[in-house]
């Protein structure tokens, strides 16, 4: 195990767990060396290899764009065992320096490391539930790889599906779920028979495998209902409204099914275009009025409109949150406004405000805290201890600041009429009820 890799394995576990407050694995492998080529889905760009790398087991080379690859970064993500992969608008030498990377691929599966391919390429924009059309180029790797080691050793392909609530949202939730290995030494006579063809089959398994572990949504026309269902009901995986006494498997298996359920009926649903238009206007109204969902149902349960929970524990909180403050407050403000700022795609900034924030906010700390021992005769292990608690009192600080943001977002909420909107959510959620097989009310 290389060292940043190694760093990155320990390091990164609190951060995620921060980052994500649930988080789960299904089927998560054992082994840290498995000869395995892990195929997984891409829907938070840098975020994917981060919370594979920091939350699972296996020891993983990642295969990654070549353009990245700088004479500066070079060094670093070859630390992190990561690899180049050539693509046709790389260069005409593309080619031929993929073979070298395919060799050293055969090596490391040769001596029972395990690789990391994102097939489909890229990540949307926005967040959508779905998967891509995936390359062939994880299975080719596979069987080339074989071949060069005369099929002596097994070697795996494996599924992976991360799913997030919402990869953007500090506090949302994570599920990373594993298929059942495959051996590509068991398509040894149908490869040898026809290549093109064993490689187009076996992609095609994989890409339905993947598809098993994750939310998969076929017709981008219904992705917004799926989700819209999902907050009304408060069983899915919506990182905002949900059910807290919910499971998040179960929350996982709940998007799962009725995406399935919708991907398998839209089309025959007299009624679908009509609940559609009928929840579209619901959302419409509550953005027309910059009030969320949560908000509403909060108020549906809620009528006399109490905020003593949100105020007692922001006071609760306070002390705690003041120190976390002071010394995270201006690391964070300069990584977000940086990250922001020089990230033109914000599907880049989560994962890269959590590496450089906190890369920042512990040489800030270091230094300060340098400062203060050279002024002061305290202890040095005190300033040790002091320094590693920032971890605890930085994201209580977050927390603390959220509670006071919700205490005085129901403040204002109280002061509005919303009963009408109120009697039209509970018209909606009739409706659904109507729609929806009973499986998902």
């Amino acid at each position: 195990m290389r060292i940043v890799y190694f760093i990155m394995k320990v390091l990164l576990p609190w951060p995620l767990s921060v980052l994500f407050s649930r988080r789960a694995l299904v089927n998560n492998p054992k082994q840290l060396h498995a000869r395995t080529i892990y195929v997984s889905n891409h829907a938070s760009s840098f975020m994917d290899p981060l919370v594979i790398a920091g939350l699972t087991r296996p020891s993983i080379f990642f295969m990654t764009r070549a353009d990245v690859f700088t004479k500066i970064t070079k060094p670093l993500f070859w630390g992190a065992q990561m690899l180049p992969i050539y693509r046709q608008l790389d260069g005409v030498d593309g080619a031929k320096k993929n073979e070298v990377i395919f060799n050293q691929c055969a090596k490391l599966l040769k001596n029972g490391r395990n690789l990391l391919i994102f097939s489909e390429g890229f990540t949307d924009d926005v967040f959508i539930r779905r998967l891509k059309p995936i390359k062939k180029g994880a299975v080719r790797i596979g069987f080339q790889s074989l071949e060069k080691i005369n099929w002596k050793k097994k070697i795996y392909i494996q599924a992976i599906g991360c799913n997030y609530s919402d990869p953007k949202l500090m506090r949302s939730d994570l599920l990373i779920s594993y298929a059942d290995k495959i051996c590509m030494n068991d398509y040894r006579e149908q490869y040898l028979e026809d290549p093109n063809k064993t490689i187009n089959e076996l992609t095609k398994e994989v890409e339905s495998l993947m598809q098993e572990q994750i939310t998969h949504i076929k017709d981008l026309e219904i992705a917004p209902f799926h989700e819209q269902v999902m907050k009304i009901t408060r069983k899915g995986m919506n990182a905002i409204n949900f059910d807290k006494a919910i499971p998040l498997k179960k929350r996982w298996k709940y998007s799962q099914s009725l995406a399935i359920w919708l991907n398998n009926n839209y089309k025959d649903l007299d009624k679908l275009d009509e609940i559609q238009s009928t929840t579209e206007t619901y959302f419409n109204r509550l953005e027309e009025i910059s009030i969320s969902e949560s908000m509403i149902f909060w108020k549906k349960e809620n009528p006399k409109g109490s905020r003593k929970s949100e105020l007692s524990r922001f006071l609760l909180l306070l002390p705690l949150a003041i120190i976390g403050a002071l010394h995270c407050a201006i690391p964070y403000l300069w990584t977000k406004k940086f990250t922001e700022k020089t990230m033109k795609r914000p599907v880049f900034w989560s994962s890269v405000k959590l590496f450089l924030g906190e890369l920042t906010i512990a040489v800030f700390n270091i230094i300060l805290l340098a400062v203060i021992y050279n002024l002061t005769a305290i202890n040095g292990w005190f300033f040790v201890a002091y320094f590693f608690s920032i971890g605890i009192t930085g994201p209580i600080a977050y927390i603390a600041m959220t509670h006071w943001k919700r205490y005085k977002e129901k403040g204002r909420i109280n002061q509005m009429d919303l009963s009408s909107i109120i009697e039209q959510r509970k018209s909606l959620e009739a409706k659904l009820k109507l729609f929806l097989p009973e499986e998902f009310h």
